[in-house]
């Protein structure tokens, strides 16, 4: 299946990118992660497990047992404080 992917605040600084469409055949966002983190790098840097990533699936946040349909957006959050 086909999904577009966002980057937001620090994840979209350190890939370079705020987004990108990829195919894959993740069954859940949490199999989504690990591909993106599997890439290594600054996928792995920003994404990796032991990060408080928070995603939203078409702009619902999601847990990772959530599923991605084909066609829909899938963004990525860092943990973000503020006062």
């Amino acid at each position: 299946m086909k999904l577009t992917l966002k980057y937001f605040a620090s994840i979209r600084e350190s890939l370079g990118l705020a987004g990108e469409t990829v195919e894959t055949s993740a069954a859940t966002l949490a199999q989504l992660r690990d591909e993106l983190i599997a890439r290594g790098g600054a996928y792995a840097e920003d994404l990796g497990r032991g990060r408080p990533v928070r995603i939203a699936l078409d702009r619902v946040m999601s847990e990772e047992a959530a599923a991605p349909r084909d066609g829909c957006e899938v963004a990525f959050f860092p943990p973000v404080t503020g006062g």
